[in-house]
C-alpha cells in the first residue's frame, strides 16, 4: 500500500501540487514568470558600471575638476528643483553647444547637484540654469531663464560689453517690483565660466594641522582692509595693498 502511494507520488507530473478542492496548480508557469521578470545580468552590470560620456559624478569637490579623461562637475543648490549644465563655444554665444540636465534622483547627493562629462578640456565655458521656487519674500529668486555662473569657477569668459539689465530676475516693467518673474533669456550678454586646469606644485609644503579647538577663522574684506589712509599702504584697497 505504501509503494503505490510512493509510485502515485513519483509519477505526479512536476509542477502540479493538488489543491484542497482537488484542482492542480501549475507553479511551473508562476516560476517561468518569475524567472522572466528579473533583470538580465548584463543589464544590471551596465547599469551600475557606466560606460557612457555623461555620468553621475561625486558631490565634492565642489566647482568643476578634470576627472580621469572628463570634468566633475558639482553645484550646491539646496532648494532647486531642477539644474541644467550648459556648454558653450564662445563667450558671446546665446544658444548653448550641449545641454545636460541633471537628474534630481541620480545626479543629487544632499544639497549638491553633481555629473561628470567625458572630453572636457582646458578652455571649455559653460554655466547653469536653476530652476526652484520664485518667492522673493523668502529669498528665493530662481529663475530657469537666466544663466548663472558657478560660484567656484576660476575663472569667466571676457565680453566686449557687459549689459546688466537682461541679468534681472524680475521684470522691471512691472509696479510691483519684482513680484513678477522675468521671461528675458541672457545667455547672450552673460559672461560664462572657463574650465581651467592648473596644477601647482606645492613642493615640501604641508597644512599646519592645527587642530579645530585652537583654530580661529578671520575673514576681511580685501578692498576694505587698506583703503583708508590710515592702512599706510601704497596700493590701498588692493591685493597687493593687503601684502604690504
Amino acid at each position: 500500500m505504501n509503494e503505490s502511494k510512493k509510485l502515485s507520488k513519483l509519477e505526479q507530473p512536476t509542477g502540479l501540487t493538488p489543491s484542497k478542492s482537488g484542482e492542480a496548480v501549475e507553479q511551473s508557469h508562476v516560476t517561468m514568470s518569475l524567472t522572466m521578470s528579473e533583470r538580465p545580468l548584463h543589464d544590471y552590470v551596465r547599469a551600475v558600471c557606466e560606460r557612457t560620456d555623461i555620468r553621475v559624478g561625486v558631490p565634492l569637490p565642489l566647482g568643476a575638476y578634470a576627472r580621469s579623461e572628463g570634468v566633475n562637475f558639482a553645484l550646491f543648490s539646496r532648494h532647486a528643483r531642477r539644474v541644467r549644465l550648459e556648454l558653450f563655444g564662445q563667450p558671446d554665444d546665446a544658444t548653448a553647444s550641449r545641454v545636460i540636465d541633471l537628474d534630481p534622483t541620480r545626479n543629487r547627493t544632499g544639497d549638491v547637484w553633481h555629473v561628470w562629462v567625458e572630453g572636457i578640456r582646458p578652455g571649455q565655458l559653460y554655466a547653469y540654469r536653476v530652476d526652484g521656487p520664485y518667492q522673493p519674500k523668502d529669498g528665493h529668486r530662481f529663475n530657469f531663464n537666466k544663466l548663472l555662473l558657478d560660484p567656484f569657477a576660476t575663472a569667466i569668459s571676457k565680453l566686449p560689453t557687459w549689459e546688466f539689465a537682461p541679468a534681472r530676475g524680475y521684470d522691471p516693467s512691472v509696479p510691483d517690483g519684482d513680484s513678477l518673474c522675468s521671461t528675458v533669456d541672457n545667455a547672450g550678454a552673460m559672461p560664462k565660466c572657463v574650465f581651467t586646469q592648473e596644477y601647482f606644485d606645492w613642493h615640501e609644503d604641508r597644512p599646519p594641522r592645527h587642530p579645530w579647538s585652537k583654530t580661529v577663522i578671520y575673514e576681511t574684506h580685501v578692498r576694505g582692509f587698506t583703503i583708508h589712509p590710515s592702512s599706510g599702504v601704497e596700493h590701498p584697497g588692493t591685493y597687493r595693498g593687503l601684502t604690504e
